[in-house]
């Protein structure tokens, strides 16, 4: 406790007991209250002091402060009751008791401290009357106002101030005369003579006299200024962290800069960033060189249009060392105008036309704040007052600082995040087909939509021309986001090109990729990448001369398929586990197509939304294949509208369509080719006479040497029985021959002398391409020959 002076020791009796309750000390206030010396009391109990019969509670733990009235027995013998306030000392168990001695000292009316209370308190006071006229106020309101007391007496709130915020304080006191309960109110003006406004917390309190009865109102005003602006800062700066950044777009970013600090921090802001580096590479550590070419970015104003710009956004203006845009950028810390060293139209000297905007605007103060994050500067903030009355002070410059310095970082990143993109989005187009392949079989339109705000996947799709006239078509998606995935998917869609050269079966398709799926993953492990590689795929092979089409999935979504004579259905195929787990099965579904069927191939990524469930988007689906078609571009456009937000795709999405095309019996010719050599010859007339029959007699001589070829290569290595076939559309003739031997046929060298082994090096000199695949009964040998050379 604080020490007290010695001739004031004997006006308050001042006792201390300890935890026990035992008196430590009496001072000689308590001697003259109960008449005791401290000799006489001291390390006695203090309840030996209480009257007889009387019990103090001991107080609660948490308490600090006690008061109350208690009976004191006097040496006398005399009872007293004396009111005590009781402290708990800190850091100890005791405890001071004090007690005023002698009663309330007495105060007239013109007691000269009640006046001077009234007249020269630091808190500026008003009292109105029941007119909300001014009574009276004290020296310190007279300062705040401006105006001496005498001249104003009789004038009201607003006559006063003249001000809107004047008006609002005249209700607020005509309200607390009315209701007899005071308030609060906060308001920002200035104070008379005074160029820069203060925050005010103005309490309004009635006047009652001693019935009761409201006679005026009572108004004091405290200076809140460092609490407001520190509350404004605090609040802005929380704004910044909430508001800036929520995307990682560039031009949204700086614009969201420009957002929070207007009209809270400045009446117009400019941002404009210095273009990235060409070829995507990194900014430069080393200082900013003038001139300096930056693009306007975002702008902001208080004005609609932002007529205070002189750039529109994504203009270019070069910056001159003599701008303070370039001075403050090379510098790296903010700069403000007008300040000691010259006045704003010194600093905007440089050019004539932000030189016009202080008279047709009236802009008096202007503060540039570089943006720079990790070491390299990234553009500037320029901020400029003219609608707010004061200048930028060295709160505001900080604050500026902080908000501008969360935004770069923000910048930075969405910038990183858009070179990768741009550099994931090359490569992911770079694999994905450039255009689709033209085939007797089917007709295909395709769709490929990146992310729009997340990174870019792994979503894929091909259509690969196999032999027999027959079509793969795959729609793929490898798990995972970003160059890793694009590069994955690329290895992917190359597998399965691979796989289907050698004409796999759907499911045998699906079985080696997922071995290919697990090594990706296993590698990926041993090199310290994160996450495992996983993958979906959804696998198709038409065959145009059957008329059907089989489909395996690993993990996929289901395709959908449109009849020309029905409605839209899913294709109930299989689900199969998800390339990458290893070991599992996977099964296919064979079907029969009309002509003119159309498949829709497509990844998640169309069909996921936040806003619906996956039948409703199937839904959506159903209905925009069905109404649009007969156009499979149209019908692709169609999709898209109707499945993915205006804004863009929340996750990469592919589509394949399809239609069908069945080649008509009479393009299609097949006989049963008997195991003898001699009767080769015999075959060679049948095939003669079915070119002729189908008009392609130029192609007769070459196709005689590719038959005999293959088929003499069939009985002597093959086994019974064989089968020729012969497929044409306008572009090809294909020649197949199948037998049941497993045994795949292969080129080799034949030496000088040797009498045989070139009959398959003749077959590849001789057609477009040729090979084999391997049938449930056996194999098949097959070459295609070009018509449009014997045209």
């Amino acid at each position: 406790m604080s020490p007290v002076h010695p001739l004031h020791e004997a006006a308050t009796a001042r006792a201390v007991i300890d935890g026990s309750g035992i008196l430590v000390r009496w001072s000689e206030g308590a001697r003259r209250l109960l008449g005791y010396a401290p000799e006489e009391v001291e390390g006695r109990p203090a309840a030996g002091l209480l009257a007889a019969g009387f019990e103090v509670a001991r107080p609660e733990a948490a308490a600090r402060r006690r008061d109350g009235v208690l009976p004191l027995c006097r040496r006398d013998g005399r009872v007293i009751d004396v009111w005590v306030l009781a402290h708990h000392i800190e850091d100890s168990d005791d405890w001071l008791l004090v007690s005023p001695l002698g009663g309330p000292p007495v105060r007239g009316p013109d007691d000269p401290l009640v006046r001077a209370v009234l007249t020269q308190s630091p808190c500026a006071m008003a009292v109105y009357d029941e007119r909300l006229r001014l009574y009276g106020i004290n020296d310190a309101m007279a300062q705040v106002i401006g105006l001496p007391e005498e001249r104003i007496l009789g004038l009201t709130v607003a006559e006063i101030g003249g001000r809107p915020a004047s008006e609002d304080i005249e209700r607020e006191i005509a309200a607390v005369l009315a209701s007899g309960r005071g308030r609060d109110v906060e308001t920002y003006a200035r104070a008379g003579g005074e160029e820069r406004a203060h925050a005010w917390l103005a309490r309004i309190a009635p006047l009652t006299d001693t019935e009761g009865r409201v006679r005026g109102v009572c108004v004091a005003l405290h200076d809140v200024s460092e609490q407001y602006r520190s509350r404004e800062r605090l609040q802005l700066v929380n704004e910044a962290s909430v508001r800036i950044g929520t995307t990682l777009d560039v031009t949204r970013t700086a614009q969201e800069l420009a957002d929070v600090c207007v009209p809270a921090l400045a009446d117009f802001v400019s941002v404009d960033l210095l273009d990235p580096p060409e070829n995507g590479g990194e900014y430069r550590t080393e200082p900013t060189a003038a001139p300096i070419t930056l693009r306007r970015t975002a702008h902001r104003s208080v004005n609609p249009g932002c007529p205070e710009a002189i750039l529109a956004v994504g203009e270019i203006d070069v910056y001159p060392a003599a701008s303070p845009q370039a001075d403050s950028m090379i510098a790296g810390r903010p700069l403000v105008a007008p300040n000691a060293g010259g006045s704003l139209e010194d600093w905007l000297a440089w050019d004539e036309r932000r030189d016009k905007l202080i008279a047709e605007f009236g802009l008096h103060t202007t503060m540039w704040v570089p943006i720079a994050a990790r070491g390299k500067t990234l553009g500037v903030a320029v901020l400029s007052r003219f609608r707010h009355p004061d200048p930028f002070t060295a709160d505001d410059v900080l604050l500026a600082e902080e908000v501008t310095a969360r935004a770069a970082v923000c910048i930075d990143n969405a910038r990183r995040f858009s070179r990768e993109r741009q550099t994931a989005l090359a490569l992911q187009r770079s694999l994905l087909p450039q255009s689709l392949p033209r085939t007797a079989a089917l007709e295909a339109a395709s769709r490929y939509l990146p992310a729009a705000r997340a990174g870019i996947g792994g979503d894929w799709f091909d259509v690969i021309p196999l032999s027999g006239m027959r079509v793969a078509m795959v729609v793929g998606d490898v798990i995972g986001q970003g160059i890793q995935a694009s590069a994955t998917m690329g290895r992917l869609r190359t597998a399965v090109r691979t796989l289907a050269d050698i004409d796999l079966a759907p499911d045998e398709l699906l079985t080696h990729l997922d071995d290919l799926v697990v090594r990706l993953s296993t590698e990926a492990g041993a090199e310290g990448t994160t996450g495992e590689v996983g993958a979906t795929c959804l696998y198709a092979v038409y065959d145009p001369v059957s008329r059907r089409c089989t489909f395996a999935r690993a993990g996929h979504p289901p395709p959908f398929v449109l009849p020309p004579d029905g409605p839209p259905r899913q294709i109930d195929v299989p689900a199969g586990p998800a390339l990458g787990l290893g070991g599992l099965p996977f099964e296919s579904v064979e079907l029969e197509l009309a002509e003119g069927t159309v498949l829709a191939l497509y990844t998640d990524g169309l069909i996921e939304s936040r806003e619906r469930d996956v039948d409703t988007s199937h839904r959506l689906l159903c209905g925009a294949l069905r109404e649009s078609a007969r156009s499979l571009e149209g019908a692709a456009h169609a999709i898209l509208r109707a499945l993915l937000p205006a804004g863009g795709a929340p996750d990469d999405v592919a589509l394949l369509l399809a239609r069908t095309h069945g080649l008509p019996s009479s393009a299609v010719a097949a006989w049963d080719v008997p195991a003898d050599p001699s009767l080769v010859a015999s075959v060679r007339k049948q095939v003669t006479d079915q070119l002729d029959l189908w008009g392609l007699t130029a192609a007769t001589f070459t196709t005689e040497l590719v038959v005999s070829e293959l088929v003499t290569n069939a009985i002597r290595y093959g086994d019974p029985p064989i089968k020729l076939r012969l497929i044409h559309d306008e572009t090809t003739l294909i020649c197949e021959v199948s037998d049941t031997s497993h045994t795949a046929p292969h080129l080799r060298r034949a030496r000088t002398f040797d009498e045989g082994g070139r009959g398959l090096l003749l077959v590849a000199q001789l057609t477009q391409r040729w090979g084999s695949r391997h049938t449930p009964e056996g194999k098949t040998i097959w070459a295609e020959l070009s018509l449009l050379g014997e045209e």
